[in-house]
């Protein structure tokens, strides 16, 4: 639980995390939109194939109540972004705060997040992220 002293983790703030750690991890090309702007709030391409990796990333709310309706909201806008067509599949994520990410691994099915190739990235109050694949979710079930 945070102190009022503690600050909300920020969109900007769980964005910026996330693409130091894909950026450290193989992948760049980042397209990113503003907070105001249409479309996924990150794009990373695989530096050796064609591959990409869309993500929403949201910030803590005000209040804890918010936080379950933040992650209902990201999951809806990911889910609406998946296409179909091409020749290789996207990687999709959501990245958030780690008191919103908690209720993601709880709340999505491994088997969903194994079959849309879904990853909850959670991040910290210092900036580390931690990748969750489905095998993560189906061992915190």
């Amino acid at each position: 639980m945070k102190t009022k002293k503690e600050k909300k983790l920020s969109e900007e703030f769980v964005k910026n995390s996330v693409i130091k750690y894909l950026s450290s991890n193989g992948w760049g090309h980042f397209k990113f939109g503003g907070l105001r702007e249409h479309g996924v709030d990150i794009k990373a391409k695989k530096q050796n194939y064609d591959r990409y990796f869309l993500i929403e990333a949201k910030g803590e709310g005000s209040r804890r109540e918010m936080n379950e309706n933040y992650f209902v909201y990201s999951l809806g806008q990911i889910i609406t972004r998946m296409t179909s067509g091409g020749t290789t599949r996207n990687y999709y994520g959501l990245a958030l705060p780690d008191s919103i990410a908690k209720i993601a691994l709880r709340r999505i099915p491994w088997q969903v997040a194994k079959k849309l190739l879904l990853y909850v990235f959670s991040v910290d109050s210092k900036g580390q992220v931690k990748q969750n694949s489905w095998q993560d979710i189906k061992n915190k079930k």
